[in-house]
This record gives structure tokens, sequence and C-alpha cells, in this order.
């Protein structure tokens, strides 16, 4: 059973899954750090606090329903979706569709040989 673990983890299918959960943790405290920086002070200049937490607060009989803090991470969740559309999913299709489309993207031809393509086209004019 030890045996089947090792030959398991030495696939490289174990070491792939941790290489992405470990990118993935290090997204998150990317983006968390994007928002928590710098879209939420954005909101604080435009509302005059970067969040909703003591706004919105309904106290009925000693119980607090702090409907600032839902609105808060609701916004944050906002920003952090977006995020993660704009930035992984878009370029991820766009990629997605370039390869089932069979298009190779071919590098741009060095500024010589394009020249060279240029005056062979002018002399054969």
């Amino acid at each position: 059973m030890l045996k089947e673990f090792k030959e398991f983890a030495l696939k490289g299918n174990l070491i792939e899954v941790g290489v992405g959960l470990i990118m993935a943790l290090a997204l998150v405290a990317l983006i968390n750090s994007m928002v928590e920086h710098v879209l939420m002070p954005i909101i604080g200049i435009i509302f005059g606090e970067p969040s909703f937490d003591d706004a919105l607060i309904l106290t009925i009989n000693g119980s607090e329903i702090r409907f600032g803090s839902f609105l808060t991470v609701a916004v944050s969740f906002l920003f952090i979706a977006l995020a993660v559309f704009f930035f992984i999913v878009k370029p991820y299709q766009a990629y997605k569709a370039r390869q089932d489309s069979g298009e190779q993207v071919a590098p741009a031809p060095a500024e010589d040989i394009v020249l060279l393509t240029q005056i062979r086209d002018a002399l054969n004019r």
C-alpha cells in the first residue's frame, strides 16, 4: 500500500495538484489584497468609509442585524468575481477557443525579414 502511494505521488499528478493549490492560494491573497487595499478605499472615497460595517444596523430587543457588514462582504465578493472573470476566465476562454479552432499563433517575423520581404515585393512589381 505504501509502495502504491509512493508511485502515485511521484507520477506527477499529486505534485501538479499541489502546485495548482499553492498558485490558487497565492492568487486568493493577491485578489484579496487588491480588493482590501485598492478597491475598498475607493468605496471609502465615494461613501466616506471603506466599509459599510457600521452603517445599516438595525437593533431590535438588544439584537443587532448588521446589513452593512453583509453589504461590505457582497461588494468584496463582486470585486473578486470581476477580477477572476477578467483576469482568469476571459483569457482562458480566448486561449481555449484558439486551441479548438486549430489556430496556430506564429511568432512575428524579425524586422529584417519584413524589410527583405517588402524589398522583394517591390522588385517583383
